[in-house]
C-alpha cells in the first residue's frame, strides 16, 4: 500500500459550478498514475475478502473508479446510465436535484438475485445519485454490501439518504 496522501491530489476550486460552492476536483488524482492506483488499491484491499459479485456505478465519474475496481477484485461491472443509453430493457428511477430532476436507468437483467453488490462513485455530497442507484437496485433481490466513494463531503450529510446502508470513503472533508 502506498503512502500517498490523496488530499494532496484533490484540487479545491472555489465558486464552481456557481458562487459559494467549493468544488473538490479529482482530475489531479486521475492525472497521477500513482494516486489513481492508490485509490483503486485501497478500495480493492477493503473489498478483497467481501465476496462482491457486482459493482454498480453511475455515469460518468462513478465509472472511473468502479470499472477498474471491478477488474481488480474480479467482480462484474454494472453501468447505471442516463435514459436512452442502455440498449436492452431497463428499470428507471426519477430523482430530484437541487433545480429540477434527473433519471437513471439500469438493465433489467444487470444483477441476479442473491448477488452481493457494491455501489461506487467518486464523491458523496448530497447523496442523490447513489440514492437513485439504491432505488434501482430495489428491483432486484440483492444484498447491498456498502456504498464506497473516493471523497465524502461530510457537511452535506449525504450518508443520511443512503441509510441504512454503510458508507465508506477514502477521503473526508
Amino acid at each position: 500500500m502506498s503512502d500517498i496522501d490523496l488530499k494532496d491530489y484533490i484540487r479545491d476550486i472555489p465558486d464552481f459550478p456557481k458562487p459559494g460552492i467549493l468544488f473538490r476536483d479529482i482530475t489531479p488524482v486521475l492525472s497521477s498514475p500513482a494516486a489513481f492506483q492508490a485509490c483503486i488499491d485501497r478500495l480493492a484491499e477493503r473489498y478483497a475478502d467481501r465476496k462482491i459479485d457486482a459493482i454498480v456505478a453511475a455515469e460518468a465519474r462513478g465509472f472511473i473508479f468502479g470499472a477498474p475496481l471491478a477488474l481488480k477484485i474480479g467482480a462484474a461491472f454494472v453501468p447505471v446510465r442516463k435514459p436512452g443509453k442502455l440498449p436492452s430493457k431497463t428499470h428507471s428511477h426519477v430523482y430530484d436535484l437541487e433545480y429540477g430532476s434527473d433519471t437513471l436507468e439500469i438493465h433489467s437483467d444487470a444483477v441476479l438475485p442473491g448477488q452481493r453488490v457494491l455501489i461506487v462513485d467518486d464523491l458523496l455530497a448530497t447523496g442523490g445519485t447513489v440514492e437513485a442507484c439504491l432505488k434501482l437496485l430495489e428491483h432486484f433481490s440483492v444484498e447491498i454490501v456498502e456504498c464506497a466513494f473516493c471523497i465524502h463531503l461530510r457537511g452535506l450529510e449525504g450518508e443520511k439518504k443512503l441509510a441504512p446502508h454503510s458508507v465508506y470513503s477514502l477521503v473526508e472533508y
